[in-house]
This record gives structure tokens, sequence and C-alpha cells, in this order.
């Protein structure tokens, strides 16, 4: 039965084209184990007792021993009834008859029913399940265990169809790809060490993503859309990817590439959302909030004393906050909507801070601090640098347009009072935070912080 039912995706159809792609022939073996599994089959107590627990029924037996259970069962595959323990008063027991013998589980209630992870509104689907598990699981051991060995994952379906949007995105946008090139620091009249400087397009084109999994309960049939094998059981049958939608077994999910295309349909918000997968799912380098309130503060408010120092109404920088959430870029943040600039910057500042994810991460934070503590001005740049090329390349487009913008804010210093040095006391605790949200860290680590910005605002022109 595996044999015919694996030969089956040979009829699918390997499309080059996505207009023409055909989905698989989803492999039945699996499937058919699990329509083949015993029913499960309550024995009733013939009397009611005083002692049964509200959240059990007539399964329940009383204080009975095993060897009692096992004759009452009577040899019925599938049978199962519910004993209170005589070791342990107060502790339940699900006895339950598979394969000619009677298996004993420790029964737990919390509102739900469970013997293991899988929680159940009734005893008699956590049997229906039970059952299904040890029917598929003992006759097709083999069978799983290599079932992640042969995967339709890299030729069919949504790896296939996302490898040619990607290729066809990636040659529209970029004609060419840039070598590494080489740059130098100079400080104070002298050229520091030679460093490899990433080229912008270089890191736009690997921009990856990680698959968010959530175990998922499926209503109804439901295949694995990597190595196309049904995915048995009554409940969290599997796992499905929350940002893009990809469905796949528990031990399939750690084979599937880091290659998540988020569905927009499924991110909820734009504030508080991963950098990387906000920017995938709009099939943009940068998140659109930075493009459009940098915009606009460029537009009307370089001059403005006090920029990013000054801070907004917070009732409208939250009415800013809704409105990317709700329209995204339909967002109306225009002077007519919003006189005052610094709502704009407020809102733009409240983004950064509310990232999951800091946009200068959390395992490169103390690369940065301590970067920042080197005495010597020359290797606490080559520091700063090496520490840019380990952002994801998402986190490092989005600083490097912020910081380019905040060099351009430096310039009209005269007018709105903020230089480098001021910016980076806005902006440090903005951009990173210690891992462990530590505040005495925090406190500690405020003048790297500043000074980390300083410096990226200070050579904006060769750190990035």
């Amino acid at each position: 039965m595996a044999a015919s039912s694996n030969s089956s995706l040979s009829g699918s159809s390997l499309s080059s084209d996505p207009e023409d792609f055909q989905p698989p022939i989803w492999k039945s073996y699996l499937y058919q184990l699990q329509q083949e599994a015993p029913r499960p089959k309550r024995m009733t107590c013939p009397q009611e007792l005083e002692s049964r627990p509200r959240h059990y029924g007539r399964e329940f037996h009383g204080m009975i021993s095993r060897e009692r259970a096992d004759q009452l069962l009577n040899g019925a595959e599938g049978s199962y009834l519910i004993r209170e323990s005589q070791r342990q008063p107060g502790s339940y027991t699900l006895a339950l008859r598979f394969g000619s013998q009677t298996l004993n589980y420790r029964l737990f209630y919390d509102g739900r029913h469970f013997v293991c992870e899988k929680r159940f509104e009734s005893v008699h689907d956590l049997v229906t399940d039970a059952l299904i598990t040890l029917h598929v699981e003992s006759r097709a051991a083999q069978y799983i265990a290599r079932m992640t060995a042969n995967p339709i994952y890299q030729h069919l379906g949504y790896a296939s169809l996302l490898r040619q949007r990607a290729t066809h995105t990636h040659t529209h946008t970029h004609t060419h790809t840039q070598q590494p090139k080489h740059v130098t620091f100079q400080q104070e009249d002298r050229v520091a060490s030679t460093l490899v400087k990433m080229s912008v397009l270089d890191r736009q084109c690997s921009y990856e993503k990680i698959h968010n999994f959530k175990v998922h309960t499926f209503r109804g049939p439901h295949w694995c859309e990597y190595c196309a094998n049904f995915m048995w059981g009554l409940i969290a049958q599997g796992l499905r990817c929350s940002d893009c939608g990809l469905n796949v077994h528990k031990q399939c999910c750690k084979l599937v590439p880091s290659d998540c295309q988020p569905d927009l349909r499924r991110i909820k918000k734009v504030f508080s959302c991963d950098l990387t997968t906000l920017v995938k799912a709009h099939n943009s380098s940068r998140p659109m909030v930075l493009d459009m309130c940098i915009r606009e503060i460029e537009l009307r408010g370089l001059t403005s004393e006090g920029l990013y120092r000054v801070s907004g109404f917070t009732d409208h920088i939250e009415d800013v906050k809704l409105a990317f959430d709700r329209d995204g870029e339909r967002a109306d943040i225009t002077a007519e909507a919003y006189p005052d600039i610094n709502i704009i910057a407020g809102a733009l500042k409240l983004y950064l801070r509310d990232l999951p994810i800091p946009l200068i991460t959390y395992d490169l934070y103390h690369t940065f601090i301590q970067a920042a503590k080197l005495p010597d001005p020359e290797a606490r740049l080559e520091g700063v640098h090496e520490g840019l090329l380990q952002l994801p390349p998402a986190h490092y487009e989005t600083l490097r347009y912020l910081i380019m913008h905040l060099k351009r804010v430096t310039m009209h210093e005269k007018e709105n009072l903020m230089n480098s040095e001021n910016l980076g006391i806005v902006f440090g605790p903005t951009l990173m935070h210690p891992p462990d949200q530590n505040t005495l860290a925090s406190l500690n680590d405020m003048r790297y912080q500043k000074v980390i910005v300083q410096l990226l605002i200070e050579h904006e022109d060769v750190l990035f």
C-alpha cells in the first residue's frame, strides 16, 4: 500500500510556469490507516457511584484494580474505562484496550482532559485520538521514519512558486549584482585597516525568514506540504506557519528552509510586527512606516526646533499608530491631518521602540556595546562596522535608511538644534535594548548606546 501511494506523485504536473502549476497527488497510506483505526467503545458502569467526579461519565468505575479493569474491557479493541487508583486515591487512570493488551494512562483534568500535551473537550475525543495515533504509529513506524527522505517541498507548490516569484522580483529590481567593495575609514587624517563592505543590493537579495510554526488543529483531512503525507489524529495534527500558512508535520518543520513568504492577509498589524515579516509581506526593503514618516518629516520638519527631542501629543501619536495598523500605506499623516510634525516624529520613534526584535538585534547588542567601549577611535569604528555586517538584511537596510535621514537632520542643526550627539541620546535606547531587559544594565549602557548612534551618523558615508 505504501509503495503504491508513493508512486502516485509521479503523476503530478511539474511546470516552470506558475499558471500551469497542478497540485500534487497526496500520499494516501497514512490516511487509509487512520480510517482503519479501532473505534472507541465506552464500557459503562452499571451502577451510579457517589465518588464519580462530575467531569467523568458512566465510563468511571470507581476504585478498581488493573486486573479488574482488564476483565471489564473483555479484550475488545478500542474499549475503555476510567478507574480511581488504589495506590493513590484521588488520581485517575484511563484503561484502554489496544493491540491485544490493556494500556493504562494517568488521566488529568484542568477544564479539559489530557494525558500528555494534547487537551480534549471529552474523554471520548481523547480516546479517539489515542487509538488513531497508536494504530498509525504502530503499523507505519518505518514508513513514518522515512517519510521526510523524499520531500515534495522543493519541487511542487509553495516553494516552487515562491522561488519563481522571488526570481522574477529580483530580476526586475536588480539589474546586476555588485561585488563586495573595499572601503577605508579615515580618522584624524589616518587611514584605518581596510574592511570589506557589503553592498546594499547584495543584502537585499538575501532577505531570509524562518517560518513561524505553531501547533494547529485542522478541520477535515489535511496533508503535509513538505512530505505530502497525511497529518493523522483528531486535534493538533501538525503545525501551521502563522505568517504564510504553510502546513507541515512536527517532524518535517525542522527540515523546511528559511523561505517564509508572509501573506498580507495574515499580518494583523504594522506596529509590533517582526521587521523581516513585515517587509517580506509587503515585498519591500524597508517598512512603510519608516518611508512615509521620513518623507513627511523631510518635507516639512527638518528645521523644526528640537525635532525628535520634543514630544508630540501622546493621543495623536496613538492615532497615527492605529492608522498604520488599520490602513497601512493608505494612512493619512499629512499636515492636514497632523499639523504638528512632532506627532509624526513620535510615531516613528514608537514604531522602532515597539519592534519585537530591536533594529540592532538582541544577539548583537553586546557586540556594539563592546565596540563603543574601545578607547581607540579606529578600532571602535571597525567594531561597529563588523556588527553592522552581522545584522539581518532587513534590519541593516532599515538602519541604513534611518541613519541617512538623521544625517540630513544634523545638516539643519542651526535651525533644529539637533546634532549627532543629541540624536544619539534620543535614538540610542530606541534602537537597541539589552537582551535580558535588565533596567540597571540599560541605564549603565545609555552612554554607549548614544555613542553608537552618534558614530553611525557621523560616519554614515563609510559605515554603510
